[in-house]
């Protein structure tokens, strides 16, 4: 079927420019991102946030101390005095 769409000059520039470094026509750059968009679930991400992905990685190392911190023992020999204070 044909259709006429209204587009940006820029954005027209830039979707001929990337069909063609993909070897491609213009109209069948159009036609996968239309899928693309379709097959998207409405007010859903293409991608999961860094903070989805690692969500079931948190917590997963214990380190036997509750707050390494809240100990100075645990920061000795660290920070910008470090070697001057030994």
């Amino acid at each position: 079927m044909k259709t006429t769409v209204e587009l940006s000059d820029e954005l027209f520039r830039r979707a001929k420019a990337e069909a063609a470094l993909r070897g491609r026509k213009l109209k069948d750059l159009v036609e996968e991102g239309l899928r693309l968009v379709l097959q998207t679930p409405r007010g859903g991400r293409a991608q999961p946030s860094l903070e989805e992905l690692m969500a079931p990685a948190r917590g997963v190392v214990d380190s036997g101390v509750a707050d390494l911190a809240s100990n100075p023992k645990h920061l000795k020999g660290f920070g910008r005095g470090a070697r001057r204070n030994r």
